[in-house]
């Protein structure tokens, strides 16, 4: 479990390093997210996503944080539908009419949750 844990990780820091790049790459990619088929996907994911880190949890550096995470990503995954497309185009039009440098804090915090996913999963060293 711990390695589709860490390619998720990898995949949250190259969607926030693509962000940060180039802020409107990340805001075209909403488009498909603000479609009924989108937001379903989308939820599926962040359901699978925080099952993946509830179930890598225990053999982790942090499986209690890894544990509160992975329900929190479970439930914003099933609260995600009852938001809605028409909620999603406000949550879109609001989050870029803050402005690029906005949109790239949001997308370093995505490169930062990658990275903490990669390290929380990573095995335990030994001391010696």
């Amino acid at each position: 479990m711990r390695w589709v844990a860490s390619a998720f990780g990898l995949v949250m820091i190259a969607i926030g390093m693509i962000g940060m790049a180039e802020p409107a790459l990340l805001l075209e990619a909403t488009t498909f997210a603000r479609t009924a088929l989108g937001l379903y996907v989308v939820a599926a994911l962040r359901v699978v996503f925080g099952g993946v880190l509830i179930g890598a949890a225990p053999a982790s550096r942090m499986p209690g944080t890894l544990r509160i995470l992975g329900a929190f990503m479970v439930l914003a995954g099933i609260a995600t539908p009852f938001i809605g497309v028409e909620g999603v185009d406000a949550i879109v039009a609001w989050w870029s009419a803050q402005g690029a440098v906005f949109m790239r804090a949001w997308a370093g915090l995505a490169v930062l949750f990658g990275v903490f996913v990669i390290y929380a999963v990573a095995p335990r060293r030994r001391p010696g």
